[in-house]
């Protein structure tokens, strides 16, 4: 029997890339690996559900699941984590030095609902005091105009939301019209190294380390979902993509810590590698629902909080049972 041809869009990340190059193959599929930036895989997946399998916001996963939409099941797998404290930016002359002067401000992102934005209110309410309702939030695209919210979601109306749609964020930055921006990407204005803008934490390293130190969180952005119907008809297909995404992992990891060559061009790798281990553990990427149970409730926290979905989610349910588990021999 042929194996089954799926279509998988997910980035180009270390990680994943024994997948995309085949040197993983998942057990009974034949896959072809989609290389998409991941505002269009999320975008298209969302919208019109054009993959077999993809990578996903898990922000947008559980507000589409909060709303009774079940059309994926997602596997314990977890290709995008980040730290986000590096992802806010400030306009020099809005006088903000500190997370708290960001009370009473105009801060601009690409989406609200968007996971980045998600714990980063979070993390301002809860490390600094500054709630979502104390802010004047200003949605937008970030380098072109018109960007929209790829899920359907209701607004507390304690929250103030205003809609551009006739010019870009990274604009409206630099010229002050909006006094921060929380946003995955750097902006254009940043990268061309403006006078006008610079980070909100300029040693955002070490206030990131400091803030793993407290918590115990590496922060979860995306996973990997299979579309519904495809999962009710072969749930096999669910097993065999988390082992292939596992082995894919475990490769990786096999080849930054090569200290014969370097496989990255960072002359310091093997140091980095070794310092992160030290501070966040030996499987500080971990895979697996129970290992990130604690990760995956702070976010839907988060979403409660922010009136963002209206219940608590039974989290497990929302996985394929048969990645939960593993055989023993």
């Amino acid at each position: 029997m042929a194996d089954l041809r799926l279509t998988l869009a997910c980035e180009d990340y270390d990680r994943t890339r024994a997948l995309k190059e085949g040197t993983v193959k998942p057990e009974g599929i034949d896959l072809n690996y989609i290389a998409l930036p991941v505002e269009e895989i999320f975008w298209r997946m969302l919208r019109y559900e054009e993959f077999d399998v993809a990578e996903l916001s898990m922000g947008a996963f559980l507000v589409d699941a909060a709303r009774g939409r079940r059309r994926f099941v997602a596997i314990p797998v977890f290709p995008s984590r980040t730290f986000r404290h590096r992802c806010v930016f400030v306009n020099v002359a809005s006088g903000i030095e500190r997370p708290e002067e960001l009370r009473g401000k105009r801060v601009g992102l690409p989406e609200y609902t968007m996971t980045a934005a998600v714990w980063l209110r979070g993390l301002f309410q809860h490390e600094y005091g500054v709630s979502p309702e104390e802010v004047h939030w200003v949605q937008g695209g970030e380098e072109q105009p018109g960007r929209k919210d790829r899920v359907e979601f209701d607004l507390p109306p304690r929250i103030r939301l205003e809609v551009v749609t006739d010019r870009t964020l990274n604009e409206m930055l630099e010229k002050g019209e909006i006094d921060a921006l929380m946003s995955p990407r750097m902006p254009s204005c940043f990268l061309e190294r403006s006078p006008r803008v610079r980070r909100l934490f300029p040693d955002f390293k070490r206030v990131e380390m400091d803030y793993f130190r407290k918590t115990g969180i590496f922060p979860i952005m995306h996973g990997i979902v299979i579309r519904m119907d495809l999962y009710e008809r072969n749930s096999w297909v669910a097993q065999s993509l988390y082992k292939a995404f596992c082995e894919a992992k475990d490769l990786c990891f096999g080849q930054i810590y090569d200290s014969n060559i370097l496989r990255t061009s960072l002359p310091w790798t093997i140091a980095e590698y070794e310092e992160v281990r030290s501070l966040m553990g030996a499987d500080y990427w971990a895979y697996g629902f129970h290992a990130n149970r604690r990760v995956l409730e702070t976010l839907q926290a988060y979403l409660l909080e922010q009136g963002l979905i209206g219940q608590r989610l039974d989290l497990e349910k929302l996985f394929a049972p048969n990645t939960l588990e593993a055989f023993k021999i």
